[in-house]
């Protein structure tokens, strides 16, 4: 079964979630990623892997090297579609479909369902089944507010007391650029926050191990771009901050679903 995610992050978690849910069934996985040895993956798929998992880029180059054989993979996942379509990803994506066994079952999973993805799906599904399970609204449990602000001094100002305020245990700000993220990591750090940021030039190992410090409370701020923002499941989030406004509301939606998960309480802020 071949799965296929639009970041590291998210492949890399999935793997995680699989080897918890697959322990002692001896079935076996295997994360394909970019940024990471690609010898080890080698190695791990020549022994041999139910599950292989990861981005398109590093699996188009696995496949290019005759190392990964799609054509007895009779299943396949595409998770968060729309995101690698977003990403630059689609001719990756017809590469590796193509490459995939004609008779399969195949599920494209996505938040969103975008003009990009119903047109993957015409190409390359045959009589497909859409499931909705909830459709252009954001969650009940999350409080959804703006911020109004004047300048950059008063915004930094106000982003400070948001995160001074009794509650405000575990937050997840967004930025659109990435110096944006570093500049704001760097002015929250001198602030005296524990704070943490990812973007796409961080490398691969330094993202991991940053998440892993804010997925296990080592630091209680996480700045990113939108590469955070699909998918992953970090537990106990009270605050999402979109510092800068989203360019679509589907990124809207995306961001803010990364709080009130499992039913829990949780905090959307918009500054304006």
């Amino acid at each position: 079964m071949l799965i296929i995610a639009p970041t590291r992050e998210l492949a890399l978690q999935i793997d995680s979630d699989f080897r918890i849910l697959s322990f002692g069934l001896g079935i076996f996985s295997v994360a394909c990623v970019g940024g990471l040895p690609i010898m080890k993956q080698i190695v791990e798929l020549r022994k041999g892997v139910s599950f292989v998992i990861g981005t398109p880029g590093r699996m188009r180059d696995l496949i290019e090297r005759k190392v990964l054989d799609l054509s007895t993979c009779h299943k396949i996942v595409l998770d968060e579609a729309d995101r690698m379509l977003d990403m630059g990803f689609r001719d990756d994506m017809v590469f590796i479909l193509g490459k995939v066994s004609k008779e399969r079952q195949t599920l494209f999973f996505s938040a969103t369902l975008s003009a990009e993805v119903k047109k993957l799906t015409a190409e390359f599904l045959k009589d497909p089944v859409f499931i909705s399970v909830i459709s252009g609204e954001t969650a009940k449990n999350i409080d959804q507010d703006i911020i109004r602000t004047r300048n950059k001094e008063e915004k930094l100002e106000r982003l400070h007391e948001v995160l001074k305020k009794e509650g405000s245990n575990k937050v997840l700000i967004f930025r659109e650029m990435k110096h944006s993220v570093d500049s704001l990591t760097k002015d929250l750090t001198h602030m005296g926050f524990k704070v943490g940021c990812i973007h796409g030039d961080k490398r691969s190992r330094e993202r991991i191990r940053t998440l892993d410090l804010f997925k296990k409370n080592h630091i209680s701020i996480l700045i990113a771009t939108d590469v955070a923002a699909r998918g992953l499941d970090i537990p106990d989030v009270t605050h999402v901050i979109n510092y800068d406004i989203p360019q679509t509301y589907n990124t809207y939606v995306h961001r803010i679903g990364r709080t009130g998960r499992s039913g829990k309480k949780g905090i959307a802020l918009t500054f304006v």
